[in-house]
């Protein structure tokens, strides 16, 4: 199979330029060993059943010994053997060179090491792919060129129709599923799916976990996907006829997380005079939208006939795509929310201070109120900035993403940009 660049290529080469070692870290089955052999001169495959009793035995004893290979070398699922942390960072330390490991583990974040690596093991995360990487987004619009020179922008046109977009959600970002035929796709998605409340969730942290209660959790999600339904309506919704502690219920959703499964997106708090009736707490998501589809049990032709309901999973695919593309920036994805309902649904800031208010829109009918709802915060921070002795950056970008053909700028400023025309 031919490998197809990721846009995760650009951060692990620049990882490898500035540290000694990088660690990929990420949901299971997004393409991290793939990638990372891509860079690799040498490999350790802690899974690989003919040599695992012998890496074991090494790393047990003499793990120094495994480190004996050309640079970079790749120790794949390193949490199985996790003395190699120790190793590597004694070895950056002594060698003073860069780029001379890679580690991956779809659980790695979560090893306890006696050393933090701070300095010498750099992290990244890589998600499943984009509609970029997957070759369906046009790629006409840079994200990063968007931010830095918006006045270059004129217009752009997705060639991606809404069952296009409804298809792409439901198979997701897994390469197994993008490089399988049409009719095997979603099947492995839902397989996926399967394997996480069947398997991964006991396996993660060694805990016994009941199947069912697991796929429970994962539906009240997606039922709440992209909201800011309290916790307690989620127990609720999980506890409905059933007897279910609290703690046992934070337990799973705790392994969820460390599967990257499930992930909170937290609230953007600007210094503004409104901040006390700014809504704090995080917003329910998916890693991917096709495990939201999966727990719901909504397939193409459902979704294709209410996309009242795709427009909160088609949220749930921009938040991916957006992180992928501004992940070589350093990207972090929040929301805005006050009591007045003013809302963004994404609020973008890269490592050098630039920062994006966004909007996701389905179709054509919402884009005006959107727009002026981006339009109404950027007014809330010039005034709050007419008083305020700390002046705030007023954002470098307005945009409303859409599932639209059409993209372009409007009069008031903001920005029109289909998914099917993003790339980083």
């Amino acid at each position: 199979m031919v490998y197809r660049s990721r846009i995760a290529d650009k951060v692990l080469d620049t990882k490898l330029k500035f540290f000694g070692a990088t660690l990929i870290d990420g949901p299971k089955g997004c393409g991290k060993t793939t990638t990372a052999k891509q860079r690799a001169k040498s490999f350790v495959e802690f899974q690989d059943e003919e040599k695992r009793n012998a890496y074991l035995t090494m790393a047990d004893t003499i793990p120094g010994r495994l480190l004996e290979g050309e640079t970079p070398r790749l120790f794949d699922e390193w949490q199985d053997a996790p003395q190699i942390w120790g190793a590597v960072r004694k070895s950056v330390d002594d060698l003073q060179q860069k780029g001379l490991y890679i580690l991956t583990g779809s659980s790695s974040a979560y090893v306890n090491t006696p050393h933090t690596g701070t300095g010498r093991i750099s992290t990244m995360t890589m998600l499943p792919m984009s509609l970029y990487e997957s070759e369906e987004s046009n790629g006409t619009v840079s994200l990063g060129e968007l931010m830095e020179h918006p006045d270059s922008f004129e217009m752009c046109e997705s060639d991606l129709s809404y069952d296009d977009l409804i298809t792409a959600a439901c198979r997701g970002g897994w390469p197994n599923s993008i490089f399988a035929i049409n009719d095997v796709q979603a099947v492995i998605a839902r397989d996926l799916y399967s394997r996480l409340c069947e398997i991964d969730v006991s396996r993660i942290d060694n805990v016994r976990r009941n199947p069912e209660l697991a796929n429970r959790i994962l539906t009240s999600y997606a039922r709440n996907l992209c909201t800011l339904s309290t916790y307690k309506t989620i127990y609720d919704d999980i506890t409905s006829n059933r007897s279910v502690s609290e703690k046992t219920i934070t337990s799973y959703v705790t392994a969820f997380k460390k599967l990257y499964v499930l992930e909170d997106i937290p609230a953007w708090s600007p210094d503004i005079k409104a901040k006390t009736n700014i809504r704090l707490s995080p917003k329910h998501n998916f890693t991917d939208p096709s495990l939201a589809a999966a727990a719901l049990g909504l397939g193409p032709k459902v979704l294709s006939a209410d996309l009242w309901m795709f427009g909160f999973i088609f949220e749930c695919l921009c938040i991916r795509d957006l992180k992928v593309y501004s992940s070589p920036y350093d990207g972090k994805v929040s929301y805005y929310h006050d009591r007045n309902n003013l809302e963004a649904d994404c609020v973008l800031h890269l490592s050098d201070g630039k920062y994006a208010l966004i909007e996701f829109k389905l179709g054509q009918r919402e884009i005006e109120s959107a727009a002026k709802n981006l339009c109404r915060i950027e007014a809330l921070i010039k005034k709050s900035n007419e008083t305020s002795q700390y002046k705030m950056r007023l954002p470098d970008l307005k945009m409303v993403v859409t599932g639209t053909k059409v993209g372009y700028r409007r009069d008031d400023g903001v920005f029109v940009v289909p998914i099917g025309c993003l790339k980083d």
